[in-house]
């Protein structure tokens, strides 16, 4: 092979053709940035996609661990309906019917005298620290209306000691 160039050829080659032999610079510094770039739109896309499980368990939701496997589910499955339906349920706040419900249920086994239950978890269920009740309470012998008999009522609770229970 001779060293001209044909007539025809440029004279001057822009810089990203290479000679025959030498790094192509340009290929390098583009295979470079489409890793980079992959690993940042995987990144980006994960980050998305834990978006409802890191708001459930920021804000301490009793339903984290349903979100979290909804979007397990949208993970693997590819279906997007599952992903939704964990941000909807990590956004909304579902009420505490429990905590109510037992205290209730403790209020009225002390009020009736019973032992406390045992919770799950198997120790015994501490009585409110701000209740002020008596162990036992003092009972009015009231007449019933119409008839002589005595009828035993529980005495009434000062409104003090009430307002303190319910606080």
């Amino acid at each position: 092979m001779n060293g001209t160039i044909h007539p025809a050829a440029p004279h001057h080659l822009p810089v990203f053709i290479t000679a025959p032999g030498d790094t192509d610079v340009l290929m390098v510094i583009m295979a470079v940035f489409l890793l980079v770039a992959v690993l940042a739109v995987g990144l980006l896309f994960l980050r998305l996609h834990t978006l409802p499980e890191r708001i459930a368990h920021r804000s301490h939701k009793l339903q984290f661990e349903i979100v979290a496997v909804l979007g397990l589910l949208a993970l693997f499955t590819h279906m997007h309906i599952f992903w939704v339906l964990g941000l909807l349920l990590a956004l909304i706040d579902i009420p505490d019917f429990g905590t109510p419900l037992r205290r209730m249920a403790r209020a009225l086994e002390r009020l009736a005298g019973m032992a406390p239950e045992e919770d799950a978890v198997g120790a015994t269920a501490e009585p409110d620290r701000g209740s002020s009740l008596p162990e036992s309470r003092p009972t009015l012998v009231v007449p019933a209306e119409g008839e002589g008999d005595a009828i035993e009522r529980p005495a009434a609770v000062a409104s003090a000691q009430k307002e303190r229970a319910n606080a």
